[in-house]
Formats: C-alpha cells, structure tokens, sequence
C-alpha cells in the first residue's frame, strides 16, 4: 500500500474547505483575517520585545520567544491559503503546495508539542531547583533544547508525510477541509488504511500524550513546591507564570487530541474542519495575550521599548 506511487502526483487538490455553508464564507473570511492579523501583531511583538530588552534576556523569555515565531510558522503555513480560497472563486493547491503544507504543519504541530514540554521543565526548574537555576539553565543548554525541538519535529514530519502520500487515492481530488492534513488525506484512498491510521494514532499518542503527561507531571511537582511555600508573593507569582503555560498547553492539546486520538474514519470531517480551525487560528493570537496580560516584566519591557521609541 505505501509503495504505490500515489495516481494524483501530477495533478492538483480542490480545497473544499466551508464550501457547505457558502453563507458563511465572507464572515469566516473577515474573524480569521482579524484573528491572523491579532497572531502576527501579538507575536512579533513577543519576538522583537525578547530581543531589544536586556531584562528578558532569560530562558523562561528565550523560549518563548521561540513559541511565538513557532505560531507565526504554524498559522501561516496553512491560513493564507485558507483566505485566499475563502474569497476566490479557485479552491484548488498543486499536488507539491499539498505536500509542502503537509510537511510544514506537521513538523511546527510536532515541534510545538516538544518546545511546550521544554517550557514546562524551564517552570520546573525556576520553582523547585531555584539555586541551581542559572547552572542547570545555562543559555548553551537552552539553545540545544530548542534546536533538538525543532529537529525532531522536521525529521518526524518527513517520516510521516511520505507514508501518507505513497497512499493511493486513485485520482480523488477533492479534500473535505481547509488544508492538506492526514486525516483529510487518508479519506480520499481507494485502498485499506487501516496500517496508517494505526501509523497516525501510534505517532499522536508518542508526541501528544507523552509530552502531554511530562508536562502535567512536571506541573504536580511545581504544586508540591507550591504547596509548601510559605511566602504569598512568591505563590502568586508563581501561579502567574505558570497559569499562563497550563492555559496555552490547554488550548494546544486538548484540541489536537480531539482531531488526532481517533481513526479518521471515525471522525467527522465538519467536526474537524473548525476544531482544525481552533488550534491553527484561535490558540496562536490567544498566547501572546496570556503571555502578557499579567506579566509585569512584559509590561515593563514595552512600556521602556514605547518610551525610547516616543523618545527618539
């Protein structure tokens, strides 16, 4: 079955996308346009504030820094596409725009899933080994941290999307969502894909409910140091820095487990699409406003930035 060469390889997919409900077309246009927008202002924002102010120039801003040029990847990987065919009358991606799309989503979705974990340790080490923190966190430590985040998700990412494209689909075009994604694609072969869709719910549950249940194992520990902290201070700063990390893990997680802890046989595929529309819109303009919201390094690092700026 992953042998075959896939029939469809010199031809084009149509993007059904929400093409059911073409009265909703010119809203879904206009809130994801906004949400887009709100990603690419809110992260930037992050990226450059991390950079320009020496005061967070620490791990716990260095990673997330790297969250936020990670969302930037991951929206636009998938959401230009997505308003271009919201607003045009061609719905159409080349076999090699599918197979890029494809790639890139599930190696930054994979990376994301990696870098939380390593967001999570960074929490763990700054509550429960403060003295050992800027030794064990040593910034050569850090950079290799995130540089294996980001090759193990580009090297799982190629392994998984050429199984997915050796599969068959005997000139099936037409992909019922928004994007070139797994369980879309395997629904369109004409052969028996029961071995990928084990192959897929095998790679979820190792990079979904592995790191998943690192990242809450990690956060029982913070609570027990939590717990036993006698200082109100240093409790509410703590449950202010890793409340905001427990929320985006929430909002990253519990969706994806929603569209890829079960056969896409089983899933449906409207259900889906605004699932798939949650964690590719919604997740990535929503952290860097948990991020800063009640952070007040953040907020003084922008109110300096602001001032020199009105300054100059």
């Amino acid at each position: 079955m992953m042998i075959k060469k896939n029939a469809s390889s010199e031809d084009f997919f149509i993007l059904l996308g929400f093409s059911n409900w073409p009265q909703l077309e010119v809203v879904l246009f206009v809130v994801i346009l906004i949400f887009y927008l709100m990603t690419l202002t809110g992260n930037l924002f992050i990226i450059i504030l991390s950079y320009v102010d020496s005061h967070l120039h620490t791990p716990m801003y260095f990673f997330l820094s790297n969250l936020s040029f990670l969302d930037l990847c991951y929206t636009t990987s998938s959401i230009p596409q997505l308003l271009v065919n919201l607003r045009g009358p061609e719905k159409t991606i080349s076999y090699a725009g599918c197979m890029v799309q494809l790639y890139f989503v599930l190696a930054l979705g994979i990376t994301e899933c990696v870098l939380l974990v390593v967001m999570s340790y960074d929490r763990y080490v700054a509550v429960c080994r403060p003295l050992h923190y800027t030794v064990l966190m040593h910034p050569r430590f850090c950079h290799l941290l995130v540089a294996a985040s980001w090759v193990i998700g580009f090297t799982i990412s190629a392994l998984h999307s050429s199984f997915t494209f050796w599969v068959p689909l005997c000139g099936h075009r037409l992909v019922d969502h928004f994007f070139c994604e797994v369980p879309a694609l395997l629904r369109l072969s004409c052969v028996d894909t029961h071995a990928n869709e084990l192959t897929l719910m095998v790679m979820s549950s190792i990079f979904v409910l592995i790191p998943l249940i690192l990242i809450l194992t990690t956060y029982g520990a913070i609570a027990r140091a939590v717990l036993s902290m006698q200082s109100t201070t240093g409790l509410q700063k703590v449950f202010r820095t890793c409340g905001a990390h427990l929320m985006v893990v929430s909002l990253f997680f519990i969706p994806v487990m929603c569209m890829y802890l079960q056969p896409p046989s089983e899933n449906s595929p409207d259900q889906g699409k605004f699932i798939a529309l949650f964690y590719t819109v919604v997740t990535p303009s929503l952290n860097p406003l948990i991020y800063t919201l009640r952070n007040k390094h953040v907020k003084g690092a922008a109110k300096r930035l602001l001032g020199w700026e009105w300054g100059k």
